[in-house]
């Protein structure tokens, strides 16, 4: 019985919930950015949540992934790194990084995810479900 309780306290830790956005509502879907503070975004950026604690998308002009590990609502995208091809839409790219660093919310309803933060910025983005 012991060697029973112990394996069952060994194993927990590997059944943990994912408690990242990716464990609520985010993961399965490829989120397309509309909006950077209430102004149409003109390129095209995406963000996927392929795994518990991963970020991956597409930015105006090249591929990226990083980790995002703290706790739903919480938002916080970190260790990004990106392929380094140049593109007319560079400063859109700019743009679309450094507004994605700066949000430590994430709010998913249906479609649609908002990023925002406390100084009132905010990333709005809708979902299409990656294929299966």
């Amino acid at each position: 019985m012991k060697y029973f309780a112990l394996a069952i306290m060994l194993l927990t830790p590997a059944c943990k919930a994912d408690e990242t956005l990716s464990g609520y509502g985010a993961a399965g879907s490829v989120w397309t950015l509309r909006q950077i503070d209430k102004t149409a975004f003109t390129g095209t950026a995406t963000i996927t949540f392929p795994e518990a604690g991963k970020i991956a998308g597409r930015a105006p002009c090249n591929r990226y992934f990083g980790q995002q590990t703290v706790p739903y609502p919480w938002f916080k995208a970190e260790g990004i790194g990106a392929t380094k091809m140049a593109c007319p839409d560079l400063a859109l790219e700019s743009l679309y990084f450094e507004t994605l660093q700066a949000m430590t919310l994430a709010e998913v309803s249906g479609d649609v995810m908002i990023l925002s933060n406390d100084n009132g910025r905010e990333m709005v983005f809708r979902a299409t479900k990656l294929a299966e």
